[in-house]
This record gives C-alpha cells, structure tokens and sequence, in this order.
C-alpha cells in the first residue's frame, strides 16, 4: 500500500555526490537511500500478483517479496529474502543493468517511474552488513568435495550456492584477493572494496566455502590433477574473461598504451589512485579511451580521477552505447567528452616511442549488422588528430586460454570460450561444468551469477545421481 505522501508515479530521487566534487575524488558516487527513503520508495510497488520483475532477473529474487518487507520497515527479513537467491545484493544493488532487467519490465514503470528495485537491494544488503546480519553455514556438510575455479561473481554464487546444499567447496582463485571482476576491474567510485566486496566474499565464507588464493588452476595445479589426486568430484569453472583484445591498428605498441584490464587492475586491485601505495600508474594529462562500455566508462572516469582531460571514442552513435544509461549520464556529468561515430585509425609517436596522439576517422551509420545494431560505415576522408598523451583500449575481453589447453577434452568455441550447457552449466569433460565470462565472453555480473546457480543446479543434479 502507498504512502499516502508519496507520489506513486515518481519515483524518490537517490542522493548522489555533487559532479564536480566527485570528478575529484573515489568515494562512491551515490549515496544510497535512507531508512525513510527506502520505505517510501517500497510503498510505490503494486506488489503484482504476476511479478515480471522476477522474471527479469538472471537469479530470480523474490522482488515482490523483498520490497513488502522493506516497505514494512522489517529490512532483516528483507534481507532473508534476498538472501535466498543471491549472495550479492549489495554488489548487484549496485552494478547490476537494472533498468534492461527487472526495472525494465516493471508494470509500475508503464504508466510513471519503475520502481528502484536496484536501490533497495542496495539499501537491504547495507542495513544487514551495518547490522551485522549474516548468512547461517548448514549444520553438517556431506563430505563431497567440489573445486571452483575463480573468486569472481560465477564462482562465489556457484560456491554458495553449493556450500547451503551441504557440498564442501574449495574456490582457487589465481589472483591475491577474491572478489574477481568486483575487486580488480570495477572502479571504488561504484563500488567500494573494504566494505563491499570484501563483506560479501567474507559472508561466502560464513557458510564454509574455503577460498585458497595465488593458485592458477594449469600452472600451480591442472583440473586432471583436482579430480584425480586431490579427490574433487566436481569442478566448476568461473575464471572469467581477462585476455584483453586490440585493434591492431598502427602505433598500438607505443608507451602510453595500455588495456583498460591493466589501467583499472592498477588503480582498483592495486590501489595505484592512494598516496599510501608504490603502485606506478601512468596518470595522463590527455587520454583517449576507445569503447563505449561500461569498461570504458570506467576507465575514463578512473583516468579523469587521475586529473587527465578524458575522451571517450566510440565508432557508433549515442543510442548503440552499450554502458548503461547510468553511468554514461555520470560521465557526462564530470566532464567527460564523448567522440562519438569516430574510430582511431592510428596511434602517433614521437621520437622516443611515446603516444602523443591519436588520428580518428569519421563514421556514420549504416544498416544493421547481426548484433542488430547499424554497423558504423567510414567517412571518406574525414581523418582528423586528437592529442593524447594516452590510450586506453577498451574493447572487451575473451578467456585466457591457460584452463583449456591443459584440460583434456574440454570443449571450446572459436572465440576460446568454453562450450557449455546454458541450463546446467555442463561442458564436454564429465564432471567439470562452466559459466559466466569464461563461457560467454565478457558480460555482465548478474548474468554471472544465473551462470554460477546454473552451474550449481547442474553439479548438484549430476553428484546426486540425477542426470538428464
């Protein structure tokens, strides 16, 4: 039921950091609702009979459910909810699309606002981490053991997912902290690491998952070795996508290039943007970072943090870009100058091998390729030069190759990415199941986690006897 001060068709703004005061600094951007907010915003749900907003998300929260009892002012038990699905909220309430997700599809949002379903996720998994509202490990495990390859978004839902179901799971992760793309790649400024991230990899903890860090699964140990001499019965794979892909355009191999992976890895994993670490980081006075994703967006908003003047270049128009609405309006916002339908056709050098610009070319649409999307077509003779002290590459990312070639028989496509069951997670090697980027490419958190619950469902189903 709406409160009865509460304008049902609009929905309760969301503080945020001024622009120009974040522009300088790597707290979090937004702020985040209040109790009071958060209850207000909770009474706008028509709580639907036939909630599409369920269907909407890649791990199925009980949306409804949640919000009824956020909207009560009984945030522990929303939090139990939530819980049941996802042992991310506060990282999902955060980072996740929400607005092609759940938001999208909310009946609310045809006649007015959707309802802020990320926020209150948000502002649900802040109160019980403030409250110390923690996830309960089950009282005996049934001693069979199951390896997860990656501490990533795929792999701890996998892992939790499994640990409540009794299995005693162990997660290598190749890197020093767990938290994968959540901890090297996502800038603090949306989402924090102490509090965040680390909260919730300590609450996958909680419920007995152990997590063994500095191990690169084909290197230190290979998946033949797991299964044959360590006793796991099951393997899941969730290493993600970190091989950074180029254009293979002139100039590319130039100092002042770099990947956005190794730019945000710096500054995020690394704490390169802290006067208290030795970590070197480049910080340009004129950067050009060419993308148009969320990645993009992040590596140009980390570089402006880093006091550069920062372009985005993207060879499409404003309506193709694949970030979210969100964060290109937050860019925008700082200052952030987007080159739009222009592409770099070569890096230039100076004498000693340094970027010191960028030739773009022009581009205009034409018709749809198969992402559905009009290809970008090139301007004859429209090459222009942009300044730039340097160039961040930030097209995407496939799988490193490492896992796949030291496993026998496993599966992969042509892109690297490994071939595997999208209901289930199943790959072509028995007993070893796969999801989220290492199976997709690079993609979103979210979908992640409804690849590690697949992936779950899936080991479960097979170590429990049931196969299809």
């Amino acid at each position: 039921m709406a409160n009865a001060n509460v304008d049902v068709l609009k929905r309760i703004p969301v503080r945020e950091q001024e622009p120009l005061v974040r522009a300088k600094n790597f707290e979090e951007v937004c702020l985040g609702y209040n109790a009071e907010e958060a209850m207000a915003e909770a009474s706008r749900c028509l709580q639907c009979k036939k909630p599409k907003c369920v269907g909407g998300c890649p791990v199925s929260i009980d949306i409804p459910g949640f919000i009824s009892k956020v909207a009560e002012g009984d945030f522990e038990a929303a939090a139990g909810v939530i819980a049941q699905s996802s042992a991310l909220p506060a990282v999902c309430g955060r980072v996740c699309p929400q607005e092609t997700q759940c938001e999208g599809v909310c009946i609310r949002g045809k006649k007015g606002d959707p309802i802020a379903i990320g926020k209150l996720e948000r502002f649900t998994a802040d109160w019980a981490r403030e409250h110390n509202v923690v996830p309960k490990a089950p009282e005996k495990t049934n001693g069979i053991k199951v390896a997860v390859i990656g501490a990533g978004p795929a792999g701890l839902t996998c892992a939790g997912d499994l640990a409540k179901l009794g299995y005693e799971v162990t997660i290598f992760e190749a890197l020093h902290e767990a938290g994968g793309v959540l901890t090297y790649g996502i800038p603090e400024f949306r989402l924090p690491k102490s509090t965040v991230v680390a909260t919730e990899v300590e609450n996958v903890r909680k419920l007995g998952v152990k997590i063994e860090t500095n191990v690169v699964i084909g290197k230190s140990i290979t998946i033949d070795e797991l299964m044959d001499e360590e006793n796991f019965k099951a393997v899941f794979i969730g290493s993600g996508a970190g091989l950074p892909k180029f254009m293979g355009i002139p100039g590319e191999n130039a100092n002042g290039v770099f990947s956005a992976n190794e730019f945000l890895t710096r500054n995020n994993l690394m704490k390169a943007f802290r006067d208290d670490y030795d970590t070197p980081i480049k910080a340009g006075k004129k950067v050009i970072v060419v993308g148009g994703g969320n990645v993009a967006m992040d590596a140009a908003r980390t570089a402006l943090r880093l006091g550069a003047e920062t372009h985005i270049v993207y060879r499409r128009s404003e309506a193709e870009l694949p970030a979210r609405a969100e964060e290109v309006h937050h860019a925008k916002e700082e200052g952030i100058i987007f080159n739009l339908l222009h592409n770099p056709v070569e890096i230039l050098t100076d004498e000693n091998g340094q970027v010191k610009g960028c030739i773009v070319r022009r581009m205009e649409l034409g018709e749809p390729d198969e992402s559905g999307r009009r290809r970008p077509v090139e301007v004859p003779g429209s090459d222009f030069e942009i300044e730039a002290d340097m160039v961040i590459m930030a097209l995407g990312t496939s799988p490193n190759p490492l896992i796949s070639n030291t496993t026998k028989g496993l599966e992969v496509n042509r892109w690297r990415c490994i071939v595997a069951d999208e209901e289930n997670g199943k790959t072509s090697r028995e007993g070893v199941y796969a999801g989220g980027d290492a199976v997709t490419g690079a993609a979103t958190v979210i979908l992640a986690m409804g690849a590690g619950k697949a992936g779950a469902k899936g080991i479960h189903e097979y170590l429990s006897g049931k196969k299809d």
